[in-house]
């Protein structure tokens, strides 16, 4: 059976794609046993990846090839600005972390190279490459959170809602139109093309396990 360009590109990525999606920041999380200054880091850093996600997923829309393929992106715009960001925002004020606090927090070192690679592809990428850093950041968290969903605790909204929001059937779907967008550009592009779009794919996945390993740092 022949692979999808995508399933090319999980495959390129080895055993850094397992480490990412078997961290044990994820079944801590589910759980609902992970240490809440970990959460809050991670919260606070990932919290301001928000605009330039935004810029990359409209780049994506923008350049897509057709209207057909374009709406779902827009879709998932609204959840991203709506329900993701309003999740952000209640899990800060149960955290007790104002926004002065965190505008005293610099960005950690991941946080920086991760939004210069989105800003970076949005304005520059292929809509390829573009999507292969989507690709990475959605199909990854989707990847742990259907594994963690069965074991995830209800107690408290702060842990298990972030699983929901990476998981089930809306989310899958996300997950399968930004796949299909980025298997249908590896039937149109050339090689150099498919060569920089795995670029940006393992520099990707390099930034989500980096950044889950920074929120567990002294």
């Amino acid at each position: 059976m022949v692979k999808t360009f995508t399933e090319d590109l999980r495959a390129a990525a080895g055993e850094q794609w397992d480490r990412v999606i078997n961290h044990r920041f994820t079944t801590e999380l589910a759980r609902g046993d992970i240490d809440r200054n970990v959460l809050k880091k991670y919260l606070i850093q990932d919290h301001r990846f928000l605009d330039a996600f935004v810029v990359l997923l409209a780049s994506a829309v923008a350049k897509a090839r057709c209207l057909e393929d374009r709406i779902p992106g827009c879709e998932f715009l609204s959840i991203i600005t709506g329900k993701e960001n309003t999740y952000f925002e209640r899990s800060f004020e149960v955290l007790g972390c104002s926004k002065e606090e965190r505008a005293k927090i610099p960005d950690e070192d991941v946080t920086k190279g991760f939004v210069s690679l989105m800003r970076e592809v949005s304005s520059e990428g292929t809509l390829g490459e573009i999507l292969s850093v989507l690709v990475v950041a959605e199909w990854s968290y989707l990847s742990w959170g259907e594994k963690v969903l069965p074991i995830t605790n209800r107690d408290e909204f702060l842990t298990y809602e972030w699983v929901d929001l990476h998981s089930g059937d809306y989310f899958n779907d996300v997950v399968a139109y930004l796949r299909g967008l980025l298997d249908k550009e590896g039937t149109l592009i050339n090689e150099e093309g498919k060569e920089n779009c795995k670029a940006v794919f393992l520099k990707a996945i390099q930034f989500e396990e980096d950044f889950f390993e920074m929120a567990y740092a002294a």
